[in-house]
């Protein structure tokens, strides 16, 4: 009979195996419930996002039941929702955002910026900020809006109350070929913000002949020549202690601010 043999020879027979180790015996009790654990965890995270794209996209809920417009002046909330052309009733995650803020930049020259978010449950909000005009060209018995960066950017039938006249008079010169009636208007509002804030008020044109031919109509008949837009704290500086020495002068000139020069009636 096989067995194991002893130290006198003999044989015994071999010892049945004995119960496994406690650790083998955790590690086969936990095998099978996390198997389990992770199969109802795969499950339930499946149904949740299947509930939450239904939620989104497939429900009644959360979708666009208004447009809500802020930040207009010139415009009306209205003329922004019809070029924003956002359907109601649309799931409000579907509609894209960014492709509503290119199409109302594109259809609404008089935007500067847009905003565009949702608030959830049902609205989406539109916040513009419009371009406020700086100056102002006559064209054809119409008004053309002049911006911070020169840019013409709508056309209305009245001037706007305190805004003034901006005439390019380059169309011909060496400077207008050089740089362009965009930038010499650019230049032109570049001067009317550094003016003093009374003398801008008061500013009810601006002439501009070339790049460094820049002049103002002030009211009661009075001119400032101004030169080009560099140096323009040191001509505002000298332009408001000359009008506080002379006030009755006619012509300012402060195109060189260390040697103005002022001319009477």
């Amino acid at each position: 009979m096989a067995g194991a043999t002893t130290a006198k020879g003999g044989a015994r027979r071999t010892p049945p195996p004995g119960p496994p180790p406690p650790a083998l015996k955790a590690r086969r009790r936990l095998r099978l419930p996390r198997r389990r654990t992770l199969l109802v965890t795969g499950v339930a995270t499946a149904l949740l996002g299947s509930g939450v794209t239904w939620l989104l996209y497939g429900s009644s809920w959360l979708r666009v039941e208004e447009v809500a417009v802020s930040g207009t002046a010139a415009l009306t909330p209205g003329e922004v929702r019809d070029a924003a052309a956002i359907p109601l009733n649309e799931p409000l995650a579907a509609v894209d955002t960014d492709s509503v803020e290119r199409r109302l930049r594109a259809r609404l020259s008089r935007i500067a910026d847009v905003d565009v978010s949702r608030s959830w449950p049902d609205t989406i909000a539109v916040r513009v900020t419009e371009r406020r005009p700086e100056a102002i060209v006559e064209k054809a018995g119409k008004f053309l809006e002049v911006d911070e960066e020169g840019v013409l950017f709508a056309t209305v039938p009245q001037a706007p109350k305190g805004v003034p006249l901006l005439q390019v008079e380059a169309d011909r010169s060496p400077s207008s070929r050089h740089f362009g009636a965009a930038r010499l208007r650019r230049e032109a509002v570049a001067v009317i913000a550094q003016l003093p804030e009374k003398v801008r008020a008061d500013t009810l044109s601006v002439r501009v002949r070339s790049y460094d031919s820049i002049a103002l109509g002030l009211t009661r008949g009075r001119t400032v020549v101004w030169g080009s837009s560099e140096r323009g704290a040191a001509k505002a500086k000298t332009l408001t202690a000359l009008m506080k020495a002379v006030p009755d002068a006619e012509r300012y000139d402060v195109s060189a601010p260390t040697a103005p020069a002022v001319t009477h009636s």
